[in-house]
């Protein structure tokens, strides 16, 4: 197997440094350097050839950033896996990726062999870390994968699509570099930089958001395992964190903690949020404490980072432009179209999705925006996606697993605002004949099927769902009836 350059480690210049801390245990950039290396080594005599997925499972980790540095030096690709999902959701993801190994942590093997044996072929199980997977490298069995499939790729992650199925999204090395460039030539980082990895490593922002961009410079990440807002603010003084990114809800729970008024936040220079737009309450929250939070907007097929504050706004306004290097320009239906280096291979083993993703070499975003002197105002999706705590839901899906339910007939579900996390589904069922379905009741059920985060806040019960003329389901209608019940 060729070795391949580590993409976006610090110069040599800082072996000494601290690349990695969760708050216990650290991790300097030669010994990062060093498993990373060994790690490569052991894979390629495992068996795993160029092009092979690595699945992982598992809660934020230095363990997973030496994986990832990895891969990329052996020409695997990593596929980061929502702990969040149901097993049988994994268990589609898995099938899809088909990757040699599925390594989790000890917190969720058992979810990874939930998820495993819903499978034909199962994926070689490894355990993360230093006594499992970087000890000893259990033997895998080909995957009939090819270079030419994933070409300079390193990430595979998982979004829904406008099926509501995830697809897997491959990001190569090159644009993950383009990325990470654009974001410094706007938000830079030096080597005195202490960054927060609070958002969770199945996410793209996880990586192409301050933490690649940080171990380039020789900056100190700090790692949150699990989020818990009274850690973060604990973690955010002792550490003396200067950049981090979230969605509003991050920002909203720490926020609402009990601590956060008497935090000491002084160093905290760059607080980026993504995934939803933050009001106007949360800004001042934060601005009592001289903490700017810079608004941006992406998607994970454009690596993410699309759009972003420019640097003369003094207060937000809604109104973006392009990070450097990216070009934007919006259809005839005011749909935002996006050109950059930062821009994904296209979807997995999915030709003909990515294709329906491009107009003209140009990707399409499915989210509408206005335009005025060259920055972009974002005003809502053309498709019925909605977004919860930054997480993508696609009411396709929730309606699929409400249907499943015995005492579910029909069902359609819409994005309702929310004011912790930004959206939240408010789901209309209609009962199957002999059945009174009571809605916490669905919720129950329909955790067995969806990851949390998917199953909708509320459910009524109706007599029947509003249609079309044309005999499909009227959302406009149910939208406006949502509106009333807030």
């Amino acid at each position: 197997m060729e070795t391949m350059d580590v993409p976006l480690l610090a110069p040599v210049g800082h072996p000494d440094a601290v690349a990695l801390t969760d708050g216990t245990t650290s991790l300097t950039y030669a010994e990062l350097v060093r498993r990373s290396a060994a790690l490569a080594a052991a894979l390629a005599d495992a068996g795993l050839r160029t092009g092979d997925r690595v699945a992982t499972l598992g809660a934020n980790s230095i363990a997973q950033v030496v994986l990832f540095h990895a891969c990329a030096r052996a020409g695997l690709v990593l596929a980061p896996l929502s702990w969040r999902a149901a097993p049988s959701e994994l268990a589609a993801m898995l099938e899809d990726a088909d990757p040699a190994l599925l390594v989790a942590d000890l917190q969720h093997q058992d979810l990874a062999a939930r998820a495993a044996a819903l499978l034909d072929r199962a994926p070689t199980p490894a355990l993360m870390g230093p006594g499992g997977l970087e000890h000893e490298v259990p033997r895998v069995r080909p995957t009939g994968a090819s270079g030419a499939e994933t070409g300079d790729a390193v990430l595979l992650l998982y979004t829904s699509g406008s099926s509501g199925r995830p697809k897997g999204v491959l990001l190569g090395r090159s644009a993950c570099r383009a990325t990470t460039e654009a974001l410094a030539a706007r938000f830079p980082l030096t080597a005195e930089d202490v960054v927060l990895l609070v958002l969770p490593q199945f996410h793209v922002a996880a990586w192409n958001v301050q933490t690649l961009q940080a171990l380039g410079v020789g900056a100190r990440v700090v790692v949150v395992p699990d989020f818990d807002a009274g850690t973060v603010l604990a973690l955010l003084q002792r550490e003396r964190v200067t950049a981090m990114m979230g969605v509003p809800t991050t920002y909203q729970m720490l926020a609402e903690h009990p601590a956060f008024p008497s935090c000491d936040l002084s160093r905290l220079r760059l607080a980026v949020v993504g995934g939803a737009p933050v009001d106007h309450r949360l800004s001042e929250a934060w601005g009592h404490h001289g903490v700017r939070i810079w608004a941006g907007y992406g998607l994970t097929e454009a690596g993410p980072n699309v759009l972003c504050e420019p640097p003369s706004a003094t207060a937000p306004t809604g109104w973006l432009e392009p990070y450097p290097g990216v070009s934007v320009r919006l259809d005839e239906r005011g749909q935002l179209l996006v050109r950059s280096p930062g821009l994904f291979h296209g979807y997995w083993r999915d030709p003909t999705a990515t294709a329906r993703a491009f107009v003209d070499g140009w990707l399409a975003t499915g989210d509408l925006a206005d335009e005025r002197d060259g920055r972009f105002r974002l005003r809502g999706r053309s498709s019925e996606k909605y977004i919860t705590g930054g997480e993508n839901v696609h009411p396709a899906e929730v309606e699929r697993a409400l249907r499943l339910l015995d005492a579910v007939a029909e069902a359609a579900v819409v994005g309702v605002p929310d004011e912790r996390w930004g959206e939240a589904g408010l789901a209309f069922v209609v009962p199957a004949p002999g059945h009174d379905p009571r809605p916490e009741q669905l919720r129950r059920e329909l955790r067995e099927h969806l990851a949390g985060f998917k199953v909708p806040r509320d459910i009524v019960v109706v007599p029947s769902l509003p249609q079309t003329a044309t005999g499909k389901i009227d959302k406009r209608s149910l939208r406006a009836q949502a509106e009333e019940q807030q």
